[in-house]
């Protein structure tokens, strides 16, 4: 458990402790001691350069059931991942028909990835599930739908090294559906805070995010054309878009919201739902001055 002294490890225990409580964690058979293994294990990754405050703070608001259902499907018990079934089934395969706009695509996207859900095994012969990499700072659902729509991103991708750009557009590859209903009032903050954040972006991270999501350039593309390794090009674009929801965060925080808020908007992100000019704003300045 990171801490500053003892007394912040002993505070940050009591509030492990509380969440324990109202968890259901005994339900799925966890004891205290592998709960509190759970939240630190979450601490330690996204508080480890935080104040004490701001630790206290991130333990309070997360999605501690949907962590501990998260975990333990991962680790196999059959009871979380019947629950899992039943809770989720449906809002996947939803949530895939809204991304490729298309039923039987739809159903084939959710369908494939409930093996990835359950666990693959791996060179060992040990299943290995993603649900081991959700971290409870947003909702379990709305890390499913990121979750579906990389695995979206990734396929159209594959597609593309075979499909002409004419073939995917007359096949809507490549378009995720977008939120037909109103705006919320969250969905208003936060595409103005996306748009702040993309017309602070300095000419060479414009580049870099043009060329990796809207042209689709793989990172070896990139990395020749601007001279440097691929793995350059990787470390920046995680750096960058890590930054990024960082300045958002933070953005939202000082617009009122608190951290539970601010992490449930930002798990469900979308910029394809939000009412604002991605490419625009990142087509103004597309020549990378340095690098």
């Amino acid at each position: 458990m990171p801490a500053e002294g003892s007394a912040l490890e002993d505070r940050l225990r009591q509030a492990i402790r509380l969440r324990y409580r109202e968890s259901r964690a005994a339900y799925y058979g966890i004891s205290e001691e592998a709960f509190e293994e759970h939240i630190a294990a979450v601490v330690m990754r996204y508080g480890a350069e935080c104040s004490a405050a701001e630790r206290l703070e991130l333990v309070a608001s997360l999605h501690v059931e949907d962590l501990l259902l998260a975990r333990s499907c991962s680790d196999g018990n059959n009871a979380a991942w019947q629950e899992f079934m039943e809770r989720f089934r449906n809002p996947l395969h939803t949530m895939a028909k809204q991304i490729t706009r298309d039923n039987a695509a739809g159903l084939e996207l959710a369908d494939g990835l409930y093996a990835e859900l359950y666990g693959l095994p791996n060179r060992e012969g040990q299943r290995v599930s993603k649900l081991r990499y959700y971290m409870g700072r947003g909702s379990l659902q709305g890390w499913l739908r990121t979750v579906l729509a990389r695995e979206y991103v990734d396929r159209c991708r594959s597609l593309a090294k075979d499909v002409s750009l004419e073939e995917q557009v007359e096949a809507g590859i490549g378009f995720a559906a977008r939120n037909e209903t109103e705006p919320s009032a969250g969905d208003a903050r936060m595409a103005a805070c996306v748009e702040q954040m993309l017309d602070a972006l300095s000419s060479e991270e414009r580049f870099l995010l043009a060329s990796y999501y809207l042209d689709q350039r793989t990172l070896a593309e990139v990395g020749r054309q601007l001279g440097v390794h691929e793995s350059t090009i990787s470390r920046k674009l995680d750096r960058l878009t890590d930054s990024l929801r960082k300045r958002i965060r933070y953005q939202l925080q000082e617009n009122g919201l608190n951290v539970r808020q601010c992490e449930s908007l930002l798990a469900e992100l979308d910029v394809r739902d939000l009412n604002v000019d991605v490419e625009g704003r990142l087509r103004q300045e597309r020549r990378a001055e340095t690098f």
